[in-house]
């Protein structure tokens, strides 16, 4: 199998939230929204994670501290973007190597079936890395997945870059991938900030591996609630909707 791991991105404030702590540990049918996505990592057999730390993190390590396995962590100081976040992972990527997920941690609706069949297919292909993605009816915001004639991955374009033709594309980036550690780590220190927010951002390993010749795929989750996330408690009651009618 070699060896897998997984690096969940729980850093942020979630300030439209009305909440006094991280987003992730907002509640979906009783459970927060982390725990939703470290089950299932866990049941697609994922043991080594890591959780990316940010805004009130003692909150987030005191309920760590409450599981009856062992997770680490790492503080994300300042929020500089999702390639900052897992830059403070490195010593974890180099200690663990072979395959890493990285995920959001406030998606609850990633399921372990996805994360698997994305593994496998990222394997079957030889990728140096795989994007999670998922056709949505309303893809406004999102990167949109960009695919050659073969319909390998060729670029993830953010909806404020995207021309006409790409906005047409309803293929989104779910902000969840397989990277080959090794050869996230070998672009990772080339990830630059020159962007108007000032951040680094994680897509651009993806453009970094591709100008190296590296191969990239992106893997279709069978539903759009994969990529659903929370940013407000009128999302966060949609969230909880999806679940009741899913899981109930």
């Amino acid at each position: 199998m070699g060896s897998l791991s997984a690096v969940i991105l729980a850093g942020g404030e979630g300030k439209r939230m009305k909440s006094d702590k991280p987003k992730t540990l907002s509640q979906v049918l009783g459970k927060p929204i982390l725990q939703w996505v470290l089950d299932s990592v866990l049941e697609a057999g994922i043991e080594n994670i890591c959780v990316v730390t940010g805004y009130k993190k003692e909150y987030i390590e005191e309920y760590l501290n409450t599981l009856p396995y062992h997770i680490e962590t790492t503080f994300q100081k300042e929020r500089l973007g999702t390639g900052h976040a897992v830059m403070t992972a490195r010593d974890f990527l180099e200690k663990n190597g072979g395959d890493v997920i990285i995920l959001n941690g406030d998606a609850p609706f990633m399921d372990s079936d996805t994360i698997k069949t994305a593994l496998e297919r990222h394997r079957a292909d030889s990728n140096s890395v795989t994007v999670i993605s998922a056709r949505v009816g309303d893809p406004t915001g999102y990167g949109r997945i960009v695919r050659d004639k073969e319909g390998r991955l060729s670029a993830i374009t953010e909806h404020k870059d995207a021309d006409q033709s790409v906005l047409k594309i309803n293929e989104i980036n779910s902000g969840a991938y397989w990277f080959s550690s090794q050869e996230l780590l070998g672009v990772l220190s080339e990830i630059k900030s020159d962007n108007n927010a000032g951040e680094y951002y994680l897509p651009d390993a993806i453009k970094l591996l591709l100008k190296k010749g590296k191969r990239a795929g992106a893997y279709t989750a069978g539903s759009e609630d994969a990529v659903l996330g929370a940013n407000d408690p009128v999302q966060l009651a949609q969230l909880n909707e999806i679940a009741e009618k899913r899981y109930k």
